[in-house]
């Protein structure tokens, strides 16, 4: 709670919000970091010995808070378009549904912190690894860092 925030809304914008994440995504991912098959260094040790009964409440807790839009720079009415069609393009809403809400296993990115989302897209697109989802780096093959940066200033701002 301390990084992602007491009910799941990150101030940070380098830190993604839980609120609102799909349950079953949180468990995963909390299990991938807890097993080290997903690295993430802020995260090391904090979930050593944690029983899976401790996981799932805790998913189940961040599920069920309400996410709040994420605070970043302005919209810019270009950009959003831009994103949309790259949106389109790229399918996303086939995965993380029409809304971006995510289901089961696919993340919520729907208000999600714009510096987030860039850096994760491009993690996923250049650094595929142990934890990361392969359809992920799949789908972002190809795009070009100001693409990828109009979709996460699109998601961002998505409502």
């Amino acid at each position: 709670m301390a990084c992602h925030g007491a009910q799941g809304n990150s101030a940070d914008p380098n830190i993604p919000s839980l609120a609102g994440q799909p349950r079953l995504f949180i468990e995963n991912q909390l299990v991938l970091i807890r097993e080290g098959l997903r690295d993430v260094p802020a995260m090391k040790g904090l979930l050593d010995g944690v029983p899976d009964a401790e996981i799932v409440a805790m998913a189940g807790y961040f599920a069920a808070q309400k996410p709040l839009p994420a605070a970043g720079r302005p919209v810019d009415a270009a950009a959003v378009e831009r994103g949309k069609a790259l949106a389109a393009r790229g399918l996303c809403g086939s995965c993380h549904l029409p809304d971006y809400s995510g289901r089961q296993q696919i993340p919520r990115l729907a208000g999600q912190h714009e510096a987030f989302l860039l850096a994760s897209m491009k993690q996923f697109r250049d650094h595929p690894g142990p934890g990361r989802d392969t359809i992920m780096a799949a789908s972002l093959y190809g795009f070009k860092d100001a693409e990828l940066a109009d979709l996460a200033h699109y998601l961002a701002h998505f409502r």
